[in-house]
């Protein structure tokens, strides 16, 4: 016998944050843009370009964020979720392409070193520190608990920082002519962006796979049903993200005196939601005949 309970847990909707936050930035490369010609700064054009790919990535994830609130159909029996994972996998990615051109890019200038453009340079870079700044700003709240947010919002802290850096290296060379101070702080920079993404891009990876959520203490889940009275085994248990937002267990509870308790069942699956913030349950129930084994009890079968 078998029982599934689930508890309906929709990704937050951050749908006016993603809009508010491509408009914001489609608005500040159209500026670049203007400003890059007028000033003939072939760096803030080169920026202007390397924005375009933020304002792809919170695409993604907006895209992802939407596609994962459709209903499930008989064929993609858990509807869209897993798109938030691609998202975040994707985002993850484009990050590590962005900052390895920036880094590219600095090690070339320590052999030709330039002289910062002017002040329109660091007033324009600056101002991208604000669109960005407020951009991060919108996601912040869902950094943690989604970790497609979580691709966004570093989009957006990684932008600012570049700016940022921008607008230190301009002030400072200006008053030391220390032009090496420029591609230093983009390698800076460069490494702080590298460091905070490495979590996103290994746990997208692994969520991609169908491994445990890292939030989820797996071992106290195996603990816990062990010690339901009359458990006397836990066998196949598998717990996995169907996306950023939500996690899924199915486990076989060994009980001889196993009894139809739906009572039962929904107290499972609401402890492993409040306890270990599981919220798609599926528990089948075996009584142990010898004469029937289950096929998938041994710990090397999947």
């Amino acid at each position: 016998m078998s029982h599934d309970h689930s508890h309906a847990h929709a990704p937050a909707d951050f749908g006016r944050a993603f809009i508010i936050g491509i408009a914001l930035n489609i608005g500040f490369v159209l500026f670049e843009v203007t400003f890059g010609l007028i000033a003939q700064s072939l760096a803030l054009l080169a920026d202007a370009g390397h924005n375009l790919s933020d304002i792809l990535g919170l695409a993604l994830a907006w895209g992802a964020s939407v596609l994962a609130r459709r209903a499930p159909t008989k064929r993609r029996t858990y509807g869209l979720r897993g798109t938030t994972i691609l998202a975040a996998l994707a985002n993850a990615v484009l990050l590590y392409v962005a900052i390895g051109a920036i880094a590219w890019e600095a090690i070339r200038r320590f052999g030709q070193l330039q002289n910062v453009e002017g002040e329109t340079v660091v007033w324009v870079a600056a101002l991208g520190v604000v669109i960005n700044g407020i951009t991060a700003l919108l996601f912040m709240s869902g950094r943690k608990s989604d970790m497609n947010v979580r691709g966004a919002f570093l989009h957006m802290v990684a932008d600012a920082g570049v700016s940022l850096g921008v607008v230190i290296s301009g002030v400072l060379i200006s008053g030391t002519g220390w032009f090496w101070l420029d591609p230093v702080i983009s390698l800076a920079i460069v490494l702080v962006i590298g460091v905070g993404t490495w979590s996103l891009l290994k746990e997208s990876v692994n969520l991609s796979l169908g491994a445990v959520p890292s939030g989820v203490d797996s071992p106290g889940v195996e603990r816990y049903l062990a010690g339901i009275p009359g458990v006397v085994q836990v066998h196949d248990l598998h717990i996995w993200g169907m996306s950023t937002t939500e996690t899924a267990l199915t486990a076989h509870l060994v009980m001889p005196d196993a009894v139809c308790d739906d009572g039962m069942l929904a107290r499972i699956s609401d402890e492993l939601l409040h306890r270990f913030g599981i919220h798609h349950t599926t528990i089948q129930l075996e009584r142990g005949d010898c004469d029937f084994p289950c096929e998938q009890a041994s710990d090397d079968v999947v």
